[in-house]
């Protein structure tokens, strides 16, 4: 059995979701997880664990700041043991930028830290326009215009393949 920490930042509680559906998987498989938020005062000390997984979202283009604070804090204890990071975002609806090579923000990713996590993953999101404040709203509207995505501002769409979440935590078990 693995103590594993499972660290997230999300903006709609999305990635949230995903992650407890990975603490599933996990606890399934006899460890025991942490979940913890990046934001909520910060997740325990990763050199506790034997394993860390890291969940991300992306808000206009960006992985929250926090998400590199954690990892700049806590980076020796990443490289020491397995660890594994994962993004969700929308743009991930569409064939091949659900990938580690095919993301965008993971390229990105990759230019603003040096931490190299065994397993990367890329999961497509939810658009849930009843859930955004007026600006948000309208903004996120108009990229999804833009890149032909669901515009009716009563929609909640999750493009979540789970099946790729539940291989991907399966992929953490064998780390």
């Amino acid at each position: 059995m693995a103590r594993i920490l499972l660290a997230y930042s999300t903006v709609d509680g999305h990635t949230r979701s995903i992650c407890e559906r990975v603490q599933g998987v996990l606890e399934d498989a006899g460890h025991a997880v942490t979940l913890a938020s990046l934001s909520a005062g910060g997740p325990p000390d990763a050199g506790g664990f034997d394993k860390v997984v890291i969940g991300a979202s992306i808000r206009y283009g960006k992985h929250r700041p926090e998400v590199f604070t954690f990892i700049r804090q806590q980076q020796a204890a990443l490289e020491r043991r397995p660890s594994a990071f994962f993004t969700v975002n929308a743009v991930a609806r569409k064939p091949g930028k659900d990938t580690p090579e095919g993301s965008p923000y993971i390229r990105s990713f990759r230019k603003l830290t040096t931490w190299r996590p065994a397993l990367v993953g890329v999961f497509a999101g939810r658009i849930d326009y009843r859930r955004y404040g007026f600006v948000d709203r309208h903004v996120i509207r108009l990229i999804m215009w833009l890149t032909h995505g669901p515009t009716d501002p009563r929609a909640c769409v999750e493009f979540t393949d789970w099946a790729s979440v539940d291989a991907f935590a399966r992929r953490v078990v064998e780390l």
